[in-house]
C-alpha cells in the first residue's frame, strides 16, 4: 500500500453499526397504537414528539450499558441528519437549518432529562412521573390520555432493559 492511498484511504462510518438501532427507533415512533390508543396527536409535531421520546427511552438504554454507552453520541448524530435532512426537504434554508437543529437537540435534551428522571423514581410514582412528562413534551389529543402513553412507555422501556445489547444494536428488540 503506496503513502498516499493510506493517506486518503476512507474508513468505514462508524454510525452504520447504529443505523438499524436508528430504524428501528423511528419505525417503533410510527407504530399506529401511539396515535390511535395513547392519543398522540398524528401531525408533524407529534411525530416529531414520538421520535424523540422513543430515541429518549433507547439513549437511556444505551447509557446503563458499558458497551453501549459510549455510542449514544453516534446515535443522536444519526437523529441530527436525519432531522438535518427532514428539515432540507421542507423547505428550510442553509441558513436556518443550524439554528432549528440547535432547537431540536434542546427539546431533545430536556425530553432524555424529564423521561430520566420519571424513571428514576419507585416503581409507584415512576407512571404518574412519566405521565406528567408526556403531558408537557408530546402533542396530545386529550391530556386525559398521558396515563396510556406513560404506561406503553414503560412497557417500551421494559422491553428496551430486557433486550441484549446486541440485539439492541441489529434494531431487532422486540
Amino acid at each position: 500500500m503506496t503513502f498516499l492511498s493510506r493517506l486518503f484511504r476512507t474508513r468505514p462510518d462508524p454510525r452504520e453499526a447504529l443505523r438499524p438501532l436508528w430504524h428501528r427507533t423511528v419505525e417503533i415512533a410510527r407504530e399506529p397504537e401511539w396515535y390511535a390508543q395513547c392519543g398522540v396527536d398524528d401531525t408533524l409535531e407529534g411525530r416529531f414528539d414520538m421520535i424523540t421520546a422513543a430515541l429518549a427511552l433507547v439513549l437511556l438504554r444505551m447509557e446503563n450499558d458499558r458497551m453501549l454507552a459510549a455510542q449514544t453520541g453516534l446515535l443522536t448524530e444519526l437523529f441530527v441528519e436525519d432531522m438535518d435532512g427532514q428539515l432540507r426537504q421542507s423547505g428550510v434554508g442553509d441558513l436556518m437549518v443550524g439554528k432549528k437543529i440547535g432547537r431540536l437537540m434542546e427539546t431533545l435534551g430536556g425530553r432524555i432529562g424529564a423521561y430520566r428522571a420519571a424513571l428514576g423514581l419507585e416503581p409507584g410514582a415512576r407512571t404518574d412521573a412519566l405521565a406528567s412528562a408526556a403531558r408537557r413534551n408530546v402533542t396530545l389529543q386529550d391530556d386525559a390520555l398521558a396515563g396510556l402513553l406513560a404506561d406503553r412507555l414503560l412497557a417500551l422501556q421494559s422491553r428496551l432493559a430486557a433486550t441484549d445489547a446486541d440485539r439492541l444494536l441489529e434494531g431487532t428488540m422486540p
